[in-house]
C-alpha cells in the first residue's frame, strides 16, 4: 500500500485529491495519525496542503487524536512557510482552545500575531483575525493589541480582509 505522502500527491493543487479517504483511514485506524502528521515534512507543498485540510477534518471528527500534537504544532507546523498551514494553523488553535495549557495558548498568540501582522495571504489575515477576535473577548491585552491591527486591515483592498476586519471591530465593541 502506498504511503499516505504518495497518495497525497499529484493532481490540481485546489482539488482535495484522496485527502478524504486518508482522513476516513485515519479515524478507523487511530494509530495512524503520525504517519498524516509526518506529511507536513513532505518538500511537496500541494501534499503539505492536504494534510492540512486533512487535519481539520480530523479536528471536528475525532479532535482527541489532535491533542498530543499541540505542541508540535505550535514548534515544528508553525515554522512552515506556507499560507495554508498558517490559516490551518489558526483554524486548529481555536478549535483546540480548551484543551490547550495557558502556555501552548501564549504560545499560539504569538505565531497569530506575528501573522496578522506580517502575512499578506488573504485566508490567513481571514483566518487569524477570527481566532484572534474571539480570543480578544477574555484577554484585555490581547484586545488592545488587536484593535489598531484589524483597524489598518479596514483599508485593505481585498473585500474580504477589510470586511473581515470591520466584523471583527464591531464584534470587539459589544
Amino acid at each position: 500500500m502506498q504511503s499516505f505522502e504518495e497518495r497525497l500527491k499529484g493532481g490540481h493543487p485546489n482539488s482535495l485529491g484522496n485527502t478524504v479517504e486518508v482522513v476516513e483511514e485515519v479515524l478507523k485506524e487511530n494509530e495512524l495519525f503520525n504517519e498524516l502528521f509526518n506529511c507536513y515534512f513532505s518538500n511537496d507543498e500541494i501534499v503539505r496542503l492536504r494534510t492540512s485540510n486533512a487535519m481539520k477534518r480530523i479536528c471536528k471528527a475525532q479532535k482527541t487524536l489532535l491533542i498530543p500534537y499541540i505542541d508540535r504544532f505550535l514548534v515544528e507546523i508553525s515554522k512552515i512557510d506556507q499560507a495554508s498551514t498558517q490559516w490551518t494553523l489558526s483554524q486548529l488553535f481555536k478549535a483546540l482552545e480548551k484543551d490547550m495549557t495557558n502556555e501552548q495558548i501564549q504560545f499560539a498568540k504569538k505565531i497569530m500575531k506575528n501573522n496578522l501582522a506580517n502575512h499578506n495571504d488573504w485566508i490567513v489575515l481571514n483566518q487569524t483575525m477570527d481566532t484572534l477576535t474571539n480570543w480578544s473577548k477574555k484577554d484585555e491585552n490581547l484586545k488592545a493589541w488587536i484593535i489598531p491591527h484589524l483597524e489598518r486591515l479596514t483599508a485593505d483592498k481585498r473585500k474580504s480582509v477589510s470586511g473581515r476586519a470591520q466584523k471583527m471591530i464591531a464584534l470587539l465593541q459589544k
